[in-house]
C-alpha cells in the first residue's frame, strides 16, 4: 500500500541550511501571514453574522466545502508545479502512482485534524480571534522544545530567546483576558489541535527537516497528498453520524451549495490551503523546531491581530478591535521575529572572528 522502499531516513543532526534556504524561510513566513490574515478574518465574519446579505453560518457548516476546496487547490498546485514527481511511486495496473510512506501518511492524518480544528477554532461565539490563536499557538510553542529533545536536536540560543518571548506573549494574553471561560467544544478543539501538531512535528523532525531540498520536498508533497483528502473523509463520516452539533456538518455538505455565502466559503478554503502550504514550508526548515515553530506561530498570531483590525475597519459596529494586552503580545512576537532573524547572523559573525 505504501511506497516505503525509496524514502531515505535523513539524519537529525544537520541543522544548518543553505543561504538560499535560510532566506526562503522568511518568504514562506510572510506568505503564511498573508494567507492567514484574510482566512481568519473571513471565517470569523461568516460565523458571526457580519454580512447583512445572509445569516451567520454555524461553525461546522463552513468546514466541509472549505476543506473540499482546499483539496482541489492542493491537487491543482501539485500537478501544476509538477511536484508529484518528488513523491514515492508504486506500480499499479501498469501505472506509476505517487504514494505516501506509512509515516508521511500518519503525518498527513495529523495535518488533516489540524486543518479541521483550525477553521473550527475561529467560529466559537464569545472567543476573539487573537485570544484563541494565542491558545492554539501557545500550545504548539510549548511542545517544540520537547520534540527537539526527543529528536536529539540542539537548540540555538536565539531559538530559546524567541521561544521565551513567544511564551510571554501567550502569558500576556491569558492574564489580560476577562476570565478563562470558553465553550467546552472549543477546549476540546484546542487539545486535538496541539496533540496533532505533536505527532506532525515528530514525523517532520525524523523524516522531513533536512538540508537536502529533495528530502524536504518529498515529505511536503506526500503529506499534502494525504492531509486535505483525509480531512474530507473524516468530515463526511462525522456528518453521517450527525448527532448533536455534527448535524451542522451535514448541512455544510448538503445545504450550503445554494447559499449566497458559498463564494466566501470557497475563498476560505483556498486561503486555508495557502496557510497549509506556507506554514508547512516554514516548519520543514532544517533548523530545530524551537526555531521554525516560533517563526510559524508568530506569523499567524500577527495575522490574527491584523484580522481583528481588518474586521473592525469593515464592521466597526460589530467587530471589536484587538485589546491592549493582545497588542502587547503582538509586540513581543515582533521582537521574537527580530531575534530569529538576526540571531543566526550574530552567531556567524562571532564564528568568523574566531
Amino acid at each position: 500500500m505504501y511506497g516505503e522502499t525509496v524514502t531515505p531516513e535523513p539524519q537529525a543532526s544537520p541543522s544548518k541550511p543553505s543561504k538560499w534556504a535560510a532566506a526562503a524561510v522568511w518568504v514562506w513566513a510572510f506568505g503564511y501571514f498573508a494567507a492567514y490574515l484574510p482566512y481568519s478574518a473571513l471565517t470569523k465574519a461568516l460565523s458571526s453574522g457580519y454580512f447583512s446579505s445572509f445569516a451567520a453560518l454555524k461553525g461546522l457548516e463552513i468546514v466541509p466545502i472549505a476543506t473540499i476546496t482546499s483539496t482541489i487547490g492542493m491537487f491543482v498546485m501539485l500537478k501544476g508545479l509538477n511536484l508529484f514527481r518528488f513523491a514515492n511511486h508504486v506500480e499499479k495496473f501498469g501505472l506509476s502512482l505517487p504514494t505516501p510512506t506509512r509515516w508521511t501518511f500518519l503525518s498527513g492524518i495529523a495535518t488533516s485534524l489540524i486543518i479541521i480544528t483550525t477553521t473550527l477554532a475561529y467560529t466559537f461565539e464569545g472567543v476573539s480571534i487573537p485570544f484563541v490563536m494565542l491558545l492554539l499557538r501557545g500550545g504548539v510553542l510549548m511542545i517544540a522544545p520537547i520534540v527537539d529533545r526527543i529528536s536529539k536536536r540542539k537548540v540555538a540560543w536565539y531559538s530559546w530567546v524567541a521561544l521565551v518571548l513567544s511564551m510571554l506573549a501567550l502569558l500576556d494574553a491569558l492574564t489580560g483576558a476577562k476570565g478563562f471561560a470558553m465553550p467546552l467544544l472549543c477546549g476540546v478543539d484546542i487539545l486535538v489541535y496541539v496533540l496533532s501538531y505533536f505527532v506532525r512535528l515528530r514525523f517532520m523532525s525524523r523524516l522531513g527537516k533536512s538540508t537536502d531540498p529533495s528530502t524536504r520536498t518529498r515529505f511536503f508533497v506526500e503529506e499534502q497528498m494525504v492531509a486535505t483528502p483525509a480531512a474530507v473523509i473524516i468530515l463526511a463520516v462525522l456528518a453521517l453520524i450527525g448527532i448533536g452539533p455534527l448535524s451542522q456538518l451535514r448541512d455544510g455538505f448538503t445545504e450550503l451549495w445554494t447559499s449566497p455565502a458559498l463564494v466566501y466559503v470557497i475563498l476560505i478554503g483556498l486561503l486555508s490551503q495557502g496557510t497549509g502550504v506556507f506554514g508547512g514550508l516554514v516548519l520543514l526548515d532544517a533548523r530545530e523546531n524551537s526555531f521554525s515553530v516560533p517563526l510559524n506561530r508568530a506569523s499567524s498570531i500577527l495575522a490574527g491581530v491584523g484580522a481583528g483590525f481588518l474586521l473592525h475597519a469593515f464592521f466597526p459596529d460589530r467587530a471589536n478591535s484587538p485589546h491592549g494586552f493582545e497588542l502587547v503580545g503582538a509586540g513581543l512576537l515582533v521582537l521574537a521575529i527580530f531575534v530569529l532573524s538576526f540571531g543566526p547572523k550574530l552567531k556567524l559573525g562571532a564564528a568568523a572572528k574566531t
